[in-house]
């Protein structure tokens, strides 16, 4: 089931008294449950591309359709809610409340959805658990290493059990060993629960992981490998 499809997207950005070209005629499918990544170096279009797959950007032309809803022909108002009920977000700077507990981190994305108390309990010790962090849901982030930070930014990405899970660089600040263990953390989660990953990223360590491969070149697919033994 293809759950992304891209169809000669084009994205343009307004630049000086012209424009720059970030995506030139990119043409990608991604089905239920894959765990692939967009690799490039700086400027190649990966995190504008990602971008427009979470709603957070539309196309200039071409189109980018996402669990059946057109990117490009959504109101603001949807596009909020196609990410509130259906995305899950992962970046390099974990963006947690630092004044909030770890609990009340997880717990933000499902405020923002109808369910009652007893419900997001058990959703965000399910998350925690699945992160290894259910001794930490009192701390707040000052008190929790650079590593625990992140596994809270994936249980909160991961809580409502979304369909697709973005990450955008999101072994950046850490170290190797780090890495590894939220990157298996993460291959972990897909295999469990069928949650499509996409990442955007040069960092060998995540490129390592990955199922599927797509590179970027000056805003074109260049080339693309599937890992067949994973």
């Amino acid at each position: 089931m293809e759950i992304i499809e891209i169809k000669n997207l084009v994205k343009r950005f307004p630049m000086g008294k012209g424009e720059f070209t970030a995506l030139r005629g990119v043409d990608l499918n991604f089905g239920k449950g894959e765990f692939a990544g967009l690799i490039g170096p700086s400027g190649s279009g990966k995190t504008t591309l990602l971008n427009i797959i979470g709603s957070l950007d539309v196309p200039t032309e071409g189109s980018v359709t996402v669990l059946g809803r057109a990117i490009g022909k959504l109101n603001q108002k949807e596009a909020a809610q196609l990410r509130k009920e259906s995305l899950g977000f992962i970046f390099q700077s974990y963006n947690l409340l630092q004044v909030h507990t770890v609990y009340e981190n997880v717990e933000f994305p499902l405020l923002l959805l109808k369910l009652n108390v007893t419900e997001r309990k058990k959703m965000i010790m399910d998350a925690l658990e699945w992160v290894g962090l259910t001794d930490k849901v009192q701390s707040k982030p000052p008190q929790l290493s650079g590593g625990e930070c992140q596994r809270v930014a994936i249980a909160r990405a991961m809580v409502k059990r979304p369909s697709l899970v973005l990450a955008d660089e999101p072994t950046a600040n850490l170290d190797a060993a780090n890495s590894h263990n939220i990157l298996k953390m993460m291959e972990n989660l897909n295999q469990e629960l069928n949650t499509t990953f996409l990442f955007a990223t040069h960092d060998e360590k995540v490129i390592n992981y990955l199922h599927r491969k797509i590179f970027l070149l000056d805003g074109k697919v260049d080339n693309e490998e599937i890992i067949r033994n994973h």
